[in-house]
């Protein structure tokens, strides 16, 4: 949200930014002490239509660990979305705002038992596993539960890839269904994830795949197999990647099969919506080999803030300057590293 003091200048040059980048609002020597955030509702709300209307047969489950600001989980809520919870935390955070628990996932395979607890006295009941050992703790704290067995994926071209931290592999799924049944726990589908921004549309088509041989699985154990969650990992730009998804389902699990299908969009939703607002804090001119004379310039805001994940892929961001006290040298500016 904007202050109400903010400057005309400043809302013109947010809102004629073109959409699907990364930018950054430069301001020199302004009034504004420290970095903030610009968050964009409206986009918000625009994203959450495109969702839908990119994959209307699957329900979106907001990842709140992408951001959980209070004005986020207040809009997608009253969005209808259901929300993806990876803490307590979490859930504290999207129960205080009366959302149903029915709407909601604890989509961690490796949870605390205090955690656990706090679920199962709150109603929320869908929960993901990937062991025996977390099939163990549920089954003693929350027997209640209704499960998703998360799967392995090949996501070695996503920004942040998961599978050697949570997922089983197909070929161990067997074994894990049988040992919830014994236990008395009702297995109810499967879920996988795919690594965030992922860049390969066929990873899902692939884990969507093996799902299906989970869910064959999981009949021949007993388990009423009816809900599949495709994660999250959907690029926060258009891409190829909902006709892929789209033609997966259709191949794998038709409608006619009656499968609740739901995902868990975070950067989708995100990327676009925020606009981080810096100030230059200094400069210093460097001289390159060759005598060439560089300018770098100093923000209040770093990889330590705002920018904390830029190491892992570097992401371009476009300044925008929008307040200058004197003249500018454009000849002597440089690109932001």
């Amino acid at each position: 949200m904007l202050p109400e003091s903010t400057p005309f200048s400043l809302w013109l040059s947010w809102m004629e930014a073109p959409q699907g980048q990364g930018f950054l609002i430069c301001f020199l020597h302004c009034s504004f002490p420290n970095p903030f955030m610009l968050a964009d509702l409206d986009m918000l709300a625009s994203r959450h239509q495109a969702f839908c209307q990119a994959l209307p047969q699957v329900s979106p489950f907001y990842a709140v660990k992408c951001n959980s600001s209070p004005w986020v989980l207040c809009v997608l809520a009253a969005l209808g979305t259901g929300f993806d919870c990876a803490s307590q935390v979490e859930l504290e955070q999207v129960l205080g705002l009366g959302v149903a628990p029915s709407r909601i996932i604890y989509a961690n395979p490796s949870k605390p038992a205090s955690h656990i607890r706090y679920a199962a006295r709150h109603g929320v009941q869908l929960l993901t596993f990937d062991s025996e050992e977390e099939l163990t703790k549920v089954a003693q704290h929350h027997p209640g539960a209704r499960l998703l067995l998360r799967l392995r994926t090949q996501d070695r071209q996503s920004t942040f890839p998961l599978s050697t931290k949570f997922g089983a592999s197909l070929e161990a799924c067997g074994h894990l269904l049988t040992s919830a049944r014994d236990l008395g726990l009702a297995v109810v589908g499967a879920s996988f994830y795919v690594g965030s921004n992922c860049q390969t549309p066929q990873s899902f088509t692939q884990a969507i795949a093996d799902c299906r041989c989970v869910f064959e699985m999981g009949h021949g154990a007993g388990h009423d197999m009816s809900c599949l969650d495709i994660g999250g990992g959907f690029p926060g730009t258009e891409d190829s990647g909902p006709k892929v998804i789209s033609a997966a389902l259709a191949q794998d699990f038709p409608e006619e099969r009656g499968v609740k299908v739901i995902a868990e969009p975070g950067r989708f939703y995100m990327e676009s919506f925020c606009t981080a607002a810096v100030n230059i804090i200094a400069k210093k001119a460097v001289l390159e080999p060759g005598g060439s004379r560089q300018l770098m310039y100093y923000l209040n805001d770093g990889h330590y803030g705002s920018f904390r994940l830029g190491h892992r892929k570097p992401v371009p961001r476009v300044p925008i300057v929008v307040k200058v006290r004197g003249p500018l040298q454009p000849q002597e500016s440089s690109p932001l590293p």
